[in-house]
């Protein structure tokens, strides 16, 4: 035998033998990536964390979209943990409601050193600024993912869950995608800006067209507009959609640098409209949040991702009347945000505008959302699970993709502690868990995870022994099992 050859064999074999194994890979470490690997490394799994920028948490920090949507009074799990890390930066969770589009609103550098904090604590390993090889760099062979790295390194991994923004790694395995979708909502380069003691007008920016912004306070004045977004510590997060920044693109099909270039110049254009037009000419992006040249975030906020079939699909009706379905009984997620899409910049805006602020109750997601039909040791854990086109303008908010990311790190770590594929795992499993790390599975607002009586009443809800009655009152949307009076 060629000794050639021979010697190409030897090493094959010793850098598979070097190639270090975890039992989860996680790669995105967006907002559910990281809930799903700092859950699986609580219940101990050994964890990694490839991502991208040089921060945890995807929209809520690495995007700048530091304004939570939702789930105010349902605050549990690692959502609670988080929320409750930033009341106790801040000063309490009075001072988080700084600006009237949320309730909880920050800093998105804070956010990133608590989401970093717990992820260490927990015993996960993080790579930053780092990825799968485009198109070559996710394999799976003898039971294991291989992934080749954009460092050079290799890695395997018994179980894969897909964190990315725009469901990269399900698409790359095989998963197959949900084919639904009517237009891709809007998207947005959200900035963080902050007033400084002198003129700090940018330059014109490429493509400025003033038309784009003269809307931007038709409704309201220029003072409510920018206290929209009120950080805690004074700065000001521009996430605008009427007449804002917000930018109908075709994101999916586009070069990545091509999305970018045109996201970015219509917030830039917006700050410049801002400072020339509206004379806030001291108000400029801030130069002490994001660590990059301009300024801006490391990557822009997508209110929408490909999605993937699943074992379960999560559907607007199913929201709207529970009862007809027996998703419930699978729920390990809540939500309580209206359908919120986004099209004010798309060409076919009239004909969609019924799906603006849609009318649910309060909702839960159940666990098959997360698991992709035909790819075993495969979880999806961001606007990349199973819902549909209309449902993700509800699922995609902050507070359910970090449920969804907890309840997909908990299948995870039973999975691989267990022998078994996730597929194979059944709800209630995973359910315990969760109960355990006091989430809500069901989202009834009579007890709250700390009262006593809490896991007996959510237990009794996933087998339909108690039922709750959900309505929607404007942005508050309920449920409760017994309801009080009004």
């Amino acid at each position: 035998m060629n000794q050639r050859f021979i010697f190409a064999v030897v090493l094959s074999l010793l850098a598979a033998a070097c190639t270090p194994t975890y039992d989860v890979v996680v790669v995105g470490g967006g907002t559910g990536g990281t809930a799903a690997a700092i859950e699986a490394a609580r219940d101990g799994a050994s964890v990694l964390i490839v991502e991208e920028s040089p921060w945890l948490g995807g929209m809520l920090t690495s995007a700048g979209v530091s304004a939570i949507d939702g789930n105010y009074r349902l605050r549990g799990g690692i959502f609670g943990e988080f929320t409750d890390s930033l009341a106790a930066r801040c000063g309490g969770y009075d001072a988080l409601k700084s600006g009237w589009v949320s309730n909880i609103l920050f800093n998105p550098a804070v956010g990133a050193d608590i989401l970093a904090d717990i992820a260490d604590n927990s015993g996960v390993e993080v790579r930053f600024n780092c990825h799968p090889e485009r198109s070559r760099g996710i394999s799976r062979k003898s039971g294991h993912w291989r992934l080749t790295l954009s460092d050079g390194s290799r890695v395997k991994a018994r179980i894969l869950i897909d964190g990315t923004e725009l469901g990269d790694v399900a698409r790359e395995a095989g998963a197959s995608e949900l084919q639904d979708r009517v237009t891709l909502q809007d998207m947005t380069y959200v900035a963080t800006l902050k007033q400084y003691d002198r003129d700090v007008t940018i330059e014109e920016p490429e493509d400025y067209n003033p038309d784009f912004y003269k809307d931007c306070c038709s409704t309201w004045s220029p003072e409510m507009m920018l206290s929209y977004g009120a950080l805690p510590d004074g700065h000001i997060m521009l996430n605008w959609p009427q007449g804002g920044n917000d930018i109908y693109l075709d994101y999916l099909n586009l070069p990545r640098e091509e999305v970018y270039r045109q996201a970015k110049n219509r917030t830039l254009g917006y700050v410049y409209y801002l400072q020339t037009e509206l004379g806030y000419r001291n108000l400029g992006i801030a130069d002490d949040v994001f660590p990059t040249a301009d300024g801006l975030p490391f990557y822009p906020y997508y209110r929408e991702s490909r999605r993937f079939a699943g074992r379960d699909t999560m559907t607007l009706e199913a929201a709207k009347r529970p009862y007809d379905f027996d998703l419930y009984t699978r729920a390990v997620a809540v939500g309580d945000y209206p359908v919120d899409h986004h099209h004010n910049q798309n060409p076919r805006r009239e004909e969609l505008s019924h799906l603006w602020y849609g009318k649910i109750p309060s909702f839960s997601v159940p666990l098959g959302v997360v698991v992709p039909i035909g790819v075993e040791d495969l979880l999806m854990a961001d606007k990349n699970i199973s819902v549909t086109w209309e449902m993700n303008g509800a699922t995609r908010l902050q507070p359910v993709v970090t449920g969804l990311g907890q309840a997909a790190g908990a299948l995870a770590a039973i999975a691989v502690k267990t022998g078994r594929h996730p597929s194979e795992v059944p709800a209630s499993e995973v359910q315990a868990v969760l109960l355990d790390r006091g989430c809500y599975l069901l989202p009834f607002l009579d007890l709250k995870p700390t009262d006593p009586g809490f896991r007996e009443l959510q237990e009794k809800g996933i087998k339909g022994e108690v039922k709750g009655i959900g309505r929607s009152i404007d942005w508050s949307n309920e449920t409760w099992v017994n309801t009080p009076e009004q």
